[in-house]
């Protein structure tokens, strides 16, 4: 009877979590030719985020406008629930981020590393999701 009550427990605490950022908004800008932005877009779309995309040929005012310092820069950025997201984030680390509210301006996954979501291909290199402040501070979030 525990192991069920337990089972029960854990069922209703996932559903709770994936209540919370189910359905959420994010608004993705992106310049109109690139093929990887669209795949992350489609990764996003396939983990239930509601997505609007907006493309651009100069991201470099949409970077600066939302604290994304160069170090920090990747091809696409993104807004969800007042953080920005620059990069090739996984969905579920958006989701986490979202269930944990930390007091941090986004997350980003400088560059664009091979592996990531919307980079996939017949190699896969370890790359970090980090946090940023507006100060420009990051600190490791999660190791892929």
């Amino acid at each position: 009877m525990k192991q069920i009550r337990l089972l029960i427990l854990g069922t209703l605490l996932t559903l709770n979590s994936t209540l919370l950022w189910a359905g959420e908004s994010i608004t993705v800008y992106k310049s109109p030719t690139c093929g990887c932005c669209s795949a992350w877009i489609e990764h996003l779309e396939q983990n239930g985020f509601d997505v609007t995309a907006h493309d651009t040929t100069n991201m470099n005012p949409v970077k600066q406008a939302l604290g994304v310092q160069p170090k920090h820069a990747s091809c696409h950025t993104a807004e969800v629930a007042g953080y920005v997201i620059e990069g090739h984030v996984p969905a579920n680390e958006i989701k986490r981020l979202l269930a944990e509210r930390p007091a941090i301006s986004g997350l980003t996954v400088p560059g664009m590393p091979m592996g990531s979501p919307g980079m996939e291909g017949s190699r896969k290199d370890p790359y970090q999701v980090l946090t940023f402040d507006a100060e420009g501070n990051s600190t490791v979030y999660a190791d892929y």
